[in-house]
């Protein structure tokens, strides 16, 4: 007897399966979601099966369309083509060179104690705010400091990409490549100011080297992320790209990309890629409060490694173009002070002496506005702007001057390799000698003229002492601080600081721009002035 399939459909009480092309489109609509949260179930090949049995022309419809929502199918084309350019980096430094290292005040480092930095990032899970295995790593038995990282090769010859951080002080270098082969290399250059190193492999000619890309990623765009996390080498994952132009308080050219593929100590240097198989970012940083991937890592531009990792390989520095001005954004309360339209430009604090700013007129208050016509919108964007230019450069600056527009043609100087904050030479620990000082009225602090209080120098007033419930003290006023200028006007005593303030007051100033010194350095501060 011949076993034979049922026909369901000659039983009266049967009644065919309803798939209509709603619950199919329903379908196709939970597969575009699925994809777009970026869940790992490319492909939805389960939905493919149910929907290929209908043969009719609107349910081939839905069927293309559930496979074209249901794109991107996975990543294997992608990191087939660019894992074989992702290397290990495993470096030695003598235990001597890394202790004298943690002893010194180096200005470049991002770890300075107390800064940003070293409060809120650590360098994938680094203890301390340190990079990991440089300073606190595990320790070998023979006096070296072992630490480990990523890095990729962008030349067939041999040159490849980390951070300065992972190789910083080594004196061995060697690479584990993805096919587990080991080679010595040596560090050619390093920039310690965005955290760059160029390294070269050397024994081989032939290397499988991957390209930076010549674009902007945009937010949303998919990005994988490959390194050696953990030491475990040859790791990829996957995320989007989260945000771009991120300050993370590492310094004046910070303009990173934040992504979110989960990164871990040891992929410090590693490669972030574009579907294209481009590299858009070196890989440097995680916000991780205990030590792992949260989904928040900050990866260097493409366009600036470009640019750092070309000096480097000529002459093994970075040289950077300097205007040598102190200077700080522009807040809606200082546009107000100033009477510009829009909070933007860069506000100079203080024009370094002898510098070219200073020599080509630029004085502290000046806002400037462009460079070389393309308008600058905060400090952060001047600072990469001027930065990007080789010294000896001529430019031309757009400076608002005490209210009017004028341009200003100077020639750049080369940033020094560490710059020092002049202090004064005097000692402010005697200001507590000074008399009560006077009242301003409505700030909410007391003034005296500087030259009446050891230590403060012979230039204008005092502040000896602050409501803590005032808007001077909401402002960061605090005792010790000298009060140079009042609403551009310099000022020697409480008198001048009143006169001042009666005249922001009678121009309809909502706030008054004040110039403070304090601990050897320059700033401007807006105070909001009380009505009546």
């Amino acid at each position: 007897m011949t076993d034979r399939p049922t026909d369901l459909s000659s039983l009266p009480s049967y009644q065919p399966p309803r798939r209509s092309l709603f619950s199919a489109r329903k379908f196709a609509l939970m597969a575009s979601v699925v994809a777009g949260l970026g869940v790992a179930v490319y492909g939805l090949g389960s939905l493919q099966g149910p929907v290929d049995i209908f043969s009719s022309p609107a349910h081939a419809q839905v069927n293309n369309e559930v496979r074209k929502v249901a794109q991107p199918i996975g990543f294997a084309d992608i990191v087939e083509h660019v894992k074989p350019s992702v290397i290990s980096v495993k470096v030695n430094i003598n235990e001597k060179v890394a202790s004298k290292d943690d002893n010194s005040n180096n200005d470049d480092s991002p770890f300075q104690p107390g800064s940003p930095m070293e409060r809120f990032f650590r360098r994938f899970g680094g203890p301390d705010g340190l990079p990991p295995g440089m300073r606190g790593g595990p320790r070998g038995g023979h006096g070296a400091v072992t630490g480990q990282g990523s890095g990729f090769f962008i030349s067939a010859d041999g040159y490849a990409v980390t951070n300065n951080h992972v190789v910083d002080g080594a004196d061995k270098v060697e690479v584990t490549t993805d096919d587990g082969k080991i080679f010595k290399a040596k560090v050619i250059g390093t920039d310690a100011r965005t955290d760059l190193a160029l390294i070269k492999v050397e024994g081989g000619s032939d290397f499988p080297f991957t390209k930076l890309s010549d674009g902007k990623p945009r937010i949303g765009d998919w990005v994988l992320a490959v390194g050696n996390p953990f030491g475990l080498g040859g790791t990829v994952t996957a995320g989007i790209v989260s945000a771009s132009g991120r300050d993370i308080g590492n310094g004046p050219y910070d303009d990173f990309i934040q992504i979110d593929a989960p990164v871990n100590k040891g992929n410090s240097g590693g490669p972030a890629f574009n579907t294209e198989g481009e590299v858009i970012g070196v890989n440097t940083a995680i916000y991780s409060p205990s030590g792992g991937s949260v989904g928040i890592a900050f990866s260097i531009p493409a366009s600036t490694v470009k640019s750092v990792i070309a000096q480097l390989k000529d002459k093994g520095s970075v040289s950077r173009g300097w205007i040598g001005v102190q200077i700080q954004p522009v807040t809606a309360d200082i546009a107000d002070s100033l009477g510009l339209k829009k909070a933007e430009g860069a506000l100079v604090a203080e024009p370094q002496a002898n510098g070219p700013a200073a020599k080509a007129g630029i004085e502290s208050g000046d806002v400037i506005t462009a460079v070389n016509g393309d308008s600058v919108k905060d400090a952060r964007e001047l600072a990469r702007t001027i930065g990007g230019l080789a010294p000896g450069v001529s430019v031309k600056l757009n400076v608002l001057h005490k209210g009017a527009d004028k341009v200003v043609n100077l020639t750049l100087g080369q940033l020094p390799n560490t710059i020092e904050a002049k202090a004064d030479s005097d000692n402010n620990d005697d200001k507590g000698s000074a008399t009560r000082g006077t009242d301003v009225p409505k700030l909410g602090m007391t003034v005296a003229p500087a030259n009446s209080v050891a230590g403060a120098g012979k230039d204008g007033v005092i502040v000896t002492e602050v409501d803590p419930k005032s808007a001077a003290a909401d402002r960061g006023f605090k005792e010790g601080d000298v009060i140079l200028e009042v609403a551009g006007k310099t000022v020697t005593n409480a008198g001048d600081v009143r006169e001042a303030i009666n005249a922001a007051r009678a121009d309809n100033k909502n706030s008054v721009l004040m110039r403070v010194k304090s601990g050897g350095s320059s700033r401007f501060v807006a105070v909001p002035l009380a009505k009546g």
